[in-house]
């Protein structure tokens, strides 16, 4: 921390808040207004998944008169947020960066551009991997005489819960490697507590996934074997540290 970063006050430090949350919310914005004119194709390709599995003769539905125009203008917002996600991490870490010390900032920095892409990761296994497996499982155990009719914005919240869900549980790496960098745990006791992350990580995929076993598989098992890496990593960090502290005594 230089001389003048060390004199800021209170009032400096909230001013210099504003400016990078404004920053934020701009790029948000800018993302928004790129993004806007495509909202309809962009829910439509949202759709897909569950679109391929419906029964021929079967579509989505809009049971509010505003729905239409809400559902794919609420996508676009969130879309947008995920877009920029980058920008905002950005402005985070110019915001706490003057105040790290230089191995923290080692850390703290991959660390911002690991979770953004474990979070790309989550969503992208979801689409591309959960969501047709479980659109499928559903519209095969419909009862004899029901006609499948999904609501557009039912169908919205649905997957923005699972792509939340699944984005959170890509992040297993960074809070182990958090928590071993805080000491508040060690990679060799996570090892010896690996039976009990098993069952924690099934008993995650039910309580974040719709009640079927396919996509509590799907989410539990990404999640064990995200765990093994956080600890190759965890473990491979805590190595370079004791390398490092070894050659500066």
């Amino acid at each position: 921390m230089t001389n003048s970063q060390a004199n800021y006050t209170l009032f400096d430090h909230l001013i210099e808040l504003r400016t990078r949350l404004l920053r934020a919310v701009v790029s948000v914005l800018l993302v928004f207004c790129c993004l806007a004119y495509f909202a309809q194709d962009i829910y439509q390709y949202l759709a897909e998944p569950l679109l391929a599995t419906m029964p021929e003769g079967t579509q989505m539905i809009a049971t509010d008169v505003a729905s239409p125009f809400f559902a794919p203008f609420k996508l676009t917002i969130v879309l947008s947020i995920f877009i920029a996600m980058p920008l905002i991490l950005y402005q985070v870490w110019a915001f706490i960066a003057p105040g790290l010390y230089q191995n923290e900032k080692r850390l703290v920095a991959p660390l911002m551009v690991g979770s953004t892409l474990l979070f790309y990761g989550g969503i992208s296994f979801a689409y591309f991997v959960v969501f047709p497996l479980a659109f499928a499982f559903f519209t095969s155990v419909a009862p004899e005489g029901v006609t499948i009719a999904t609501d557009i914005s039912s169908y919205l919240d649905f997957v923005l819960k699972l792509f939340f869900a699944f984005g959170a549980a890509f992040e297993i790496p960074i809070a182990i490697m958090l928590l071993c960098w805080t000491g508040f745990t060690s990679p060799e006791s996570l090892r010896k507590k690996r039976p009990y992350i098993v069952v924690a990580a099934f008993v995650v995929g039910m309580l974040l996934t719709p009640p079927d076993i396919i996509s509590q598989t799907l989410l539990a098992i990404p999640m064990l074997l995200l765990f093994e890496l956080g600890l190759l990593l965890a473990g491979f960090y805590q190595k370079k540290e004791a390398v490092e502290a070894s050659e500066e005594q």
